[in-house]
């Protein structure tokens, strides 16, 4: 250990002189040896004599090369099959100059054996390339493992042992960076290509996925990186389905676009995507719809700093927008997001203006003048308080918010002349058991009653007392729970495990719809672009899951297991909570039956009920009056008679109230 701290403390020209004169020192063992094995030890070759020219000619021509080939500008224990691929070019060089001066120069008296050259060269390049894998290994620490490949007892070194999914080119680089990096050591690979199956790559031997518990007896693997960027999300929740039962803590290298745009390393190693478990493959975006209202359009987005909205600016940046509005009220949310896009204009060369504007969404004068500063043309509405049971318990918060908000924006983009204006909807505004829910149908209904005044050609602004021309075009896209968002469950779930447990289901039979929030965006983005005006849109999520198996899956996956009745020494129990205020078991899209197809095969148009602006309109005023006095009861009232479907959990007496029809106060008991 003390000669390998000296050697690497070395300055960098006294490493580069050993290297040359050890290189000399190989080139001369070389050509004795060459000797050797042509004419064996009873003709004895003379370095100091009759043979000395060849001695002192064979490295005047070996290091020259060796310098132009880039060997003495490798670090050594970075060394790979490129400075193999090096010494060969250098070596065969130098064996053919070293060829032509003997034929050229060699005495009559002294003949050089023809095939001398062949073992000269062949010498060298084992000698030189041996010697530089052993030190490479020395360096790196896995000497003994090396020279030995013993089986696996109890090894001294204390690092993670990890198996490596994956031996194709992805996978030999991240065991070269492993072996590197020095925190994990990769003791085996497994792939399921048959024809590279038993063999050794890179020194580690390759199991078949059905030999995985002979490969941990075997190696002591704890750990199994997935090596597959390119694998599409179906095939990826294969692997992590075969992988469940064993006791293996799973993680993955990053996808392949996030590496080949350059964002990422194969080395940098991430916990397993939870869209991979789902398995669901994102369609590519329609690039005609998804530009279509976004290219060469001044474009805004509120909530800027949320979910949501940071991942809508990210898909609108590279989308040919001149300009980027930044509307959001957390002073923090904006600077993030503002940082972030600022570093990606400057590293791609984007021609779009940033603009962040600091503002609520419940100031309308705010928006308007904004709106109208900068000529807005499309404008994606995110901005709302979307946590159901923090919003069940500040319900006047909720109104101002999701839906006074929402009308004040709406009617900015009528009064600023928006071409374009897309709502961020949610499933649980089908019929809600939540005032979170029924706040965004009735965000929706307020869009939908719009757009149906639009037809009049006039917009008359009650509370202002003024007149527009309506020509916006409201769209609304309705959607589930998306991965990774603010309050979603994987973190909650990821933190509780991290902490030993126990992780926290609500309910047994508890499910959402899930979709990734670059694939929601994208859809968001080309569905907003399809709509005529009061249009629904709802995406495909694909099929529900079941949130206690994706708490078992996420802890299996850890390599930890579940504690139960059948299992009582597993590590992480699972625990019900039960139902938060506001919450139902599943989540629907729909309100009704009507629903078409559009051109976008993830993307549906729904056909729902609402009321006309004129009805609206009182209610929005009661409900504006109710939460300026903090009448929650009352605005309870007033959404059960305007939003369809709209149950509250737990109402007993309402419940009562309505089947008898008595002409009692209706009591609130959320």
């Amino acid at each position: 250990m003390m000669l390998k701290a000296w050697l690497l403390a070395l300055p960098s020209r006294y490493k580069r002189f050993l290297q040359v004169t050890t290189d000399i020192v190989l080139v001369w063992l070389a050509l004795w040896l060459a000797y050797v094995v042509r004419l064996g030890f009873e003709h004895p070759v003379q370095p100091f004599g009759a043979h000395g020219w060849l001695f002192l000619l064979a490295p005047v021509i070996a290091i020259p090369a060796f310098y132009y080939f880039g060997l003495y500008r490798t670090v050594m224990r970075y060394a790979g099959k490129e400075v193999l691929v090096a010494i060969l070019k250098a070596v065969t060089l130098s064996a053919l100059v070293f060829a032509l001066a003997i034929y050229w120069f060699q005495a009559d008296n002294l003949l050089v054996p023809r095939s001398l050259v062949l073992s000269y060269w062949w010498l060298s390049i084992f000698i030189l390339g041996g010697l530089r894998l052993l030190l490479r290994e020395y360096f790196l620490g896995e000497w003994l493992e090396t020279v030995g490949h013993l089986p696996f007892t109890k090894h001294t070194n204390s690092l993670p042992r990890v198996a490596i999914y994956g031996a194709g080119s992805a996978g030999n680089q991240l065991a070269t960076a492993l072996r590197m990096g020095k925190s994990m050591r990769p003791v085996a690979f497994i792939d399921d290509d048959d024809t590279i199956a038993t063999r050794t790559i890179a020194g580690l031997k390759v199991y078949k996925p059905q030999h995985i518990q002979e490969m941990i007896a075997a190696t002591g693997a704890t750990e199994v990186l997935l090596a597959m960027p390119s694998a599409t999300r179906a095939r990826r929740r294969e692997v992590l389905a075969f992988l469940e039962p064993f006791s293996l803590h799973v993680r993955t290298i990053p996808g392949f676009m996030d590496l080949a745009s350059g964002r990422v390393k194969v080395q940098d190693l991430q916990e397993v995507d939870i869209a991979d478990l789902l398995g669901r493959d994102a369609v590519e975006p329609h690039m005609a719809l998804f530009e279509r209202c976004i290219k060469q359009q001044v474009v805004m987005v509120t909530g800027a700093g949320g979910s949501i909205g940071s991942e809508l600016c990210r898909q609108i940046l590279a989308s040919g927008a001149t300009v980027l509005i930044l509307f959001e009220h957390s002073e923090f949310n904006l600077y993030n997001i503002q940082t972030e896009l600022d570093e990606r204009i400057c590293k791609e060369g984007l021609s779009v203006q940033l603009i962040p504007i600091l503002g609520s969404i419940r100031n309308l004068k705010r928006l308007r003048e904004v709106m109208e500063a900068w000529k807005v043309n499309t404008l994606y509405h995110a901005a709302a308080y979307k946590h159901v049971p923090m919003v069940e318990h500040n319900t006047a918060e909720g109104i101002l918010n999701n839906v006074i908000g929402t009308l004040n924006t709406a009617q900015a983009a009528i009064a600023a002349q928006v071409e374009h204006f897309v709502l961020i909807s949610t499933d649980k505004a089908v019929r809600p058991t939540n005032i979170m829910g029924s706040t965004k149908r009735l965000a929706e209904m307020v869009l939908q009653a719009l757009s149906k005044e639009a037809s009049s050609g006039l917009f008359r602004d009650e509370r202002n007392q003024q007149s527009f021309p309506n020509n916006t075009r409201f769209t609304m896209v309705r959607f589930g729970n998306v991965l990774g968002s603010s309050g979603s469950v994987i973190p909650l779930f990821r933190g509780q495990i991290k902490r030993g447990g126990p992780v926290t289901v609500t309910h047994p039979k508890m499910t959402r719809y899930f979709m990734t929030i670059p694939e929601a965006s994208q859809l968001v983005i080309q569905a907003g672009a399809m709509g005529q005006g009061g249009d629904v849109f709802v995406l495909d999520m694909g099929d529900p899951v079941k949130i206690v198996e994706l708490a078992e899956k996420m802890i299996n996956l850890t390599g930890l297991t579940v504690r139960s009745e059948s299992n009582p020494s597993g590590e992480i129990a699972i625990e019900f909570s039960g139902l938060r205020p506001g919450e139902k078991l599943y989540e629907e899209l729909l309100i009704g039956d009507n629903v078409s197809p559009t051109e976008h095969s993830m993307i549906m148009r729904a056909d729902e009920a609402f009321l006309p602006w004129d009805e609206l309109v009182v209610v929005l005023q009661e409900l504006m009056n109710a939460a300026a006095s903090g009448d929650c009861v009352l605005i309870r009232q007033l959404l059960r008679q305007t939003v369809d479907g709209y149950a509250p959990q737990g109402e007993l007496v309402d419940l009562v109230y309505h089947q008898k029809k008595l002409s009692v106060p209706v009591v609130d008991v959320l």
